[in-house]
């Protein structure tokens, strides 16, 4: 795997504010908070991540904004 490929990605708020999450391949689920990352996670047998892992681990990658961005760029979803 490339350097710059994380196997989890977190892209950017849809207009609803949701955020696809995927790992590897897979599609985890539309996350509307940060506790709906950590518990797909969880789901996908990630039992110890949480949101201190989420936001400070290199296998992460937050498109469109970090951990704390839920709104789209449209300022749709408040």
């Amino acid at each position: 795997m490339a350097s710059d490929q994380r196997p989890i990605v977190i892209y950017p708020p849809a207009g609803d504010g949701g955020r696809r999450v995927r790992a590897g391949p897979h599609f985890l689920g539309m996350a509307y908070t940060l506790l709906d990352v950590v518990e797909f996670l969880r789901l996908a047998g990630m039992e110890n991540a949480d949101d201190d892992w989420l936001r400070q681990s290199p296998l992460v990658e937050w498109r469109g904004g970090g951990p704390d961005t839920w709104t789209s760029a449209h300022g749709l979803h408040d």
